[in-house]
């Protein structure tokens, strides 16, 4: 058993950046793929980022390609989400989620979620 809490959210002018956490609990957090999905009004929850149990591998979607970095503290339970360039289109609540599945992309490939943390860019 996993509890995920995300942290790190707020409001944020285009071109600015933000830092979200999500802290673990649970002796096992370093067994797991740690992964971020987003989710906007009116639309399907989406892949952010995953990163592997060692942190050794990483993968992202397209539209955040180059401008966020997944990374993780397993001796904290942690892991990290740091966006740069933020656009408007990146407004969302943001929820983090541990995978027994290697940098898994879909959302049934998580076994645990967060309450998800909100993230606003002002244009």
């Amino acid at each position: 058993q996993v509890q995920l809490v995300e942290s790190g959210g707020g409001l944020v002018q285009a071109g600015g950046s933000l830092r979200l956490s999500c802290a673990a609990s649970g002796r096992t957090f370093s067994s797991y793929a740690m992964g971020w999905f987003r989710q906007a009004p009116g639309k399907e929850r989406e892949f952010v980022a995953a990163i592997t149990w060692s942190g050794g591998s990483t993968r992202y979607a397209d539209s955040v390609k180059g401008r966020f970095t997944i990374s993780r503290d397993n001796d904290k339970n942690t892991v990290y989400l740091q966006m740069n360039s933020l656009k408007a289109e990146d407004t969302a609540a943001y929820y983090c989620a541990a995978s027994r599945t290697r940098l898994g992309t879909g959302i049934s490939e998580y076994a645990y979620w967060g309450q998800g943390t909100q993230v606003t860019v002002s244009s």
